[in-house]
């Protein structure tokens, strides 16, 4: 996979604090730029936000259409058969903007992984395996498609991770996000999990929920 492009907010220059948030299907970066402002960070925190865009993929349940996707999609039945070659690979894509900001600079440990719907599956990838300790990982409205297969890193056996799900989400049904924690308690993790009542979508007191993580584990 090539580099991705993204888009960068920052709240004051010389960031110590990154955020790498990836949208979901058929989005790009700028889906969650309004966030920001909406997130109550204190008014002198220096955070590079970054907001990558996905490639242009064909989507099975879509009839083939192509459109941003970390990864093709080919049923849509609880169990999400998915192509875990091309999460694999956006995982990889990411983790080389983790790179990047080790090297402006940004330590490890403060730097949180979010993600939207298919975005999330690969911040769980991304977030989990990574080898060196990062700050979180934020899941919104998502599912972990990789459990199965994860070979979580030591570095980060113990990341702080919220979970976050809408109850009438019809896109991504709430068994899913629970189905998500589950797996994470088995395998060690002890995941934060609230629900909001919204659909397939954010809102603000979860955005504020999301701000308060970026405040306790990477500020």
């Amino acid at each position: 996979m090539q580099d991705l492009q993204t888009i960068e907010i920052e709240t004051q220059a010389n960031p110590t604090v990154a955020v790498i948030w990836l949208h979901g299907l058929g989005a790009n970066g700028h889906d969650f730029e309004p966030v920001v402002p909406e997130l109550g960070l204190p008014e002198g925190a220096a955070v590079r936000f970054i907001f990558p865009h996905a490639p242009n993929l064909p989507i099975t349940i879509n009839g083939g259409m192509s459109m941003p996707a970390w990864y093709d999609i080919k049923a849509m039945d609880l169990d999400r058969v998915i192509d875990t070659e091309q999460l694999m690979a956006s995982a990889r894509a990411v983790g080389k903007l983790v790179d990047r900001e080790i090297e402006r600079g940004i330590a490890s440990e403060n730097i949180v992984i979010a993600g939207f719907s298919q975005g999330g599956a690969v911040a769980y990838e991304l977030g989990l395996t990574y080898p060196k300790r990062l700050a979180g990982i934020l899941a919104l409205s998502t599912y972990f498609a990789t459990a199965k297969s994860v070979k979580p890193s030591q570095a980060n056996a113990g990341i702080p991770i919220n979970i976050y799900h809408g109850t009438a989400d019809p896109m991504v049904p709430e068994a899913l996000g629970l189905r998500s924690l589950e797996a994470l308690k088995g395998m060690g993790y002890q995941p934060a999990y609230m629900t909001f009542p919204m659909e397939h979508s954010v809102c603000l007191e979860e955005i504020q929920e999301v701000g308060q993580f970026i405040r306790k584990y990477a500020l």
